[in-house]
């Protein structure tokens, strides 16, 4: 039963990244160690005067882009890259916090509750391992003989269990405590059901601030108290400009045509019998991640997958290979294994649309030249675009915050926004690797973030100070026309004043509305008001509206009824998982920490650029 799990060893490394930390590597040929300030025991941060060394925020991250590479089949971007890196810290000062908060309410945990654990409450890592799956669900049998077998002990999964158990139980214990008053009452559950389901439909007429052409004069004092009353608003992360240069991969006819032909070639495989759908998933699809358990994607209803892949999906017969079916990603082999009414489980192999070597290689060619064209460190403009229209290539500038992705025209560009926070103004990146191009870029100029300052944003608030007073000097106007409308009609006073009546669609009392906007006045007013009453002047930062309920739809409190404990489960354990991120946010909030990821990291680089 167990031949299949050679060795328990592989299954510690799942334990790596849901345990917390026990002991660490020192960082090898990092050029690191002995080699500048940056030592094995040098903190990253501190956490109430606790420590995480560096050693461990790199080791922990590494192993994390390690299996988010190996889970993706490819190297990861650098923004992935950034990404882990933050999260990985944050998990890190999250553990610290709790293992202090812990010992501060003295919760332990017992061997018998480690036990029981073991026995009733698998690790959900392991729950997902293909090992210890029958027919796409968890086997406990196959898990329970996994422990009991000589191999759990000899590899050290025991050990590792319990290392995960004696930190997730405690952990647990708190989540309990701290949830434990969390309650919902069938009122306020009723309310909630109401605010999505009682609908809307309203006529308006809106006096816009923007029609207001006289200058409006806005004093220091004003600025200065609206910024202090939204200085959150106001805060702003590191903004960086940068030029790109892409060098696209093209794909041709003749690719789409290699990767059709081939994915055919494998269903004949299949469908002959030569070998089977897993075993094909295994050897050839694409998408690793379930290519290593048989191309299997689960368990599951319709709305988890692209519209082409999903049709084809539901449109098929258990155990029947479908025909390639191409969606963004490639073509795709889909099988379902088992349909139970709209569930279905199902697997798929992937072959992706790439280009033909040759073609491939012309364009590695090129962006090889173009690289050796931009051999210096540091360009200048003009030299960046003067390289770029060499290779009749045009150059594209953005700007990208810190810590999001660099978008140009809706297109994603890959590690360029991450790169541009450890370069400097006039730096050209190395070359990004990207399924669809190559990519180089330019840092043109960089704005650190932080505590926002006045001074950089005075104009900001300076004009929305001026439109709250164009909105506020508009309302005498609203009334008039509220009253008016009030007496004859909406749109005979629309008309007279040479406005427009605007009926958006049907809206819940949490829509976005075209025209109005979200969680606003008018919002209230169309659920407030009687159907057919014509509002007074209602004030919002978009306008002055005037509106008539037009039509009201109330929820049914029988259909709320039918799915009041669902609704209430569900609230339930939102209510609680948000009980804890307070907690745990409101901890951080409190902890002292000292963070000094950006002072290490340039050490480390500082070292790198010695070699």
């Amino acid at each position: 039963m167990l031949q299949s799990m050679r060795s328990a060893a592989k299954y510690i490394w799942i334990f790596i990244f849901v345990a917390f930390v026990g002991g660490y590597l020192l960082v090898e040929s990092s050029g690191l160690l002995g080699a500048s300030r940056v030592t094995p025991t040098t903190p990253v941060a501190t956490v109430n005067g606790e420590a995480i060394l560096y050693q461990t925020w790199v080791t922990t991250y590494q192993n994390q882009i390690e299996a988010a590479g190996d889970q993706q089949g490819r190297a990861l971007t650098l923004d992935e890259i950034e990404r882990i890196k933050i999260e990985s810290f944050d998990q890190l000062v999250a553990d610290v916090l709790l293992r202090q908060e812990l010992k501060k309410r003295r919760i332990v945990v017992t061997n018998a509750e480690i036990q029981q654990a073991a026995q009733y409450m698998p690790p959900p890592q392991l729950m997902q391992s293909a090992d210890l799956q029958t027919e796409g669900q968890f086997d406990r049998e196959k898990y329970l003989r996994l422990l009991r077998s000589p191999t759990a002990r000899q590899s050290g999964l025991l050990v590792q269990l319990e290392n995960y158990y004696r930190s997730e139980i405690p952990k647990q214990k708190l989540y309990e405590q701290l949830a434990s008053d969390v309650y919902v009452t069938d009122t306020r559950l009723w309310q909630m059901y109401q605010d999505t389901h009682d609908t809307a439909m309203i006529a308006f007429v809106a006096l816009r601030p923007e029609v207001i052409r006289d200058s409006v004069a806005v004093s220091d004092d004003e600025v200065k108290t609206y910024f202090e009353r939204h200085k959150e608003q106001f805060r702003r992360p590191g903004r960086a400009v940068v030029s790109v240069i892409a060098l696209p991969r093209t794909i041709t006819a003749a690719d789409t045509a290699a990767a059709l032909e081939r994915i055919t070639a494998l269903r004949r495989e299949i469908t002959s019998g030569a070998k089977t759908f897993a075993d094909v998933a295994r050897a050839e699809s694409a998408d690793s991640g379930s290519g290593a358990q048989g191309g299997l994607l689960g368990r599951g209803v319709r709305g988890r997958f692209v519209p082409e892949f999903e049709n084809a999906l539901f449109a098929l017969r258990p155990g029947v290979v479908s025909e390639p079916v191409k969606t963004p990603f490639g073509f795709h082999l889909i099988q379902v294994d088992e349909r139970k009414g709209d569930t279905l489980t199902s697997r798929h192999i992937l072959v992706r649309i790439q280009q033909s070597e040759a073609s491939a290689q012309r364009v590695d060619s090129r962006a090889d030249s173009l690289l050796t064209a931009l051999s210096k460190d540091t360009v200048t403009a003009a030299e960046f675009a003067a390289v770029a229209a060499r290779f009749t290539l045009p150059v594209r500038r953005g700007t990208v915050l810190q810590g999001q992705p660099l978008e140009m025209d809706g297109t994603y560009i890959p590690s360029v926004g991450a790169w541009a926070f450890t370069a400097v103004p006039g730096e050209r990146s190395e070359m990004f690797d990207a399924d669809d191009a190559y990519y180089i870029a330019r840092l043109d100029s960089l704005t650190e973030g932080g505590e926002p300052d006045l001074a950089r944003v005075r104009g900001e608030v300076e004009e929305l100070v001026r439109r709250e007073k164009r909105v506020a000097s508009l309302l005498p106007q609203g009334r008039a026309l509220a009253a008016e409308a009030a007496a004859t009609s909406l749109e005979a006073t629309a008309q007279k004043h040479g406005l427009t009546v605007v009926r958006p669609r049907p809206f819940n009392r949490v829509s976005f509305v075209d025209g109005v906007g979200q969680l606003n006045e008018v919002i209230g007013a169309a659920f407030g008001l009687p159907v057919g009453a014509v509002s007074d002047a209602i004030a919002i930062p978009g306008g002055v509206y005037v509106i008539r309920v037009e039509q009201r739809t109330l929820a049914s409190r029988a259909a709320w009824e039918a799915t009041k404990e669902q609704q209430k489960a569900q609230l339930l354990q939102s209510m609680r998982q948000q009980r804890v991120q307070l907690f745990i946010a409101n901890l951080r909030e409190t902890a002292k920490i000292e963070d000094r990821r950006r002072e290490l990291d340039a050490a480390a680089r500082a070292v790198d650029d010695d070699f």
